[in-house]
């Protein structure tokens, strides 16, 4: 098992959708939600990913495509 901290960014088109209900269900990761900030027009989000590199690193690649904005956090410091 891996864990992966990221930072999504959703633009108002797709703030509505489940992208993160997604990740989880088809691409087997855990998602923990530890900071949003979700609007009409824009919003984002930090979580943690917990699942194997390869499912992870898929599933990024998903949201990616998608047109979230994901950026990596690395350390124990989390700036919102």
């Amino acid at each position: 098992m891996a864990k992966q901290r990221v930072r999504f960014t959703f633009s108002g088109d797709l703030v509505r959708e489940p992208i993160i209900y997604r990740l989880g269900r088809d691409f087997h990761v855990i998602t923990n939600i530890r900071r949003a900030d979700v609007r009409a027009d824009v919003g984002w989000v930090v979580l943690e990913l917990d699942g194997s590199e390869d499912d992870i690193q898929q599933g990024l690649a998903w949201v990616s495509a998608t047109g979230v904005r994901v950026d990596p956090i690395a350390g124990d410091v989390i700036e919102g």
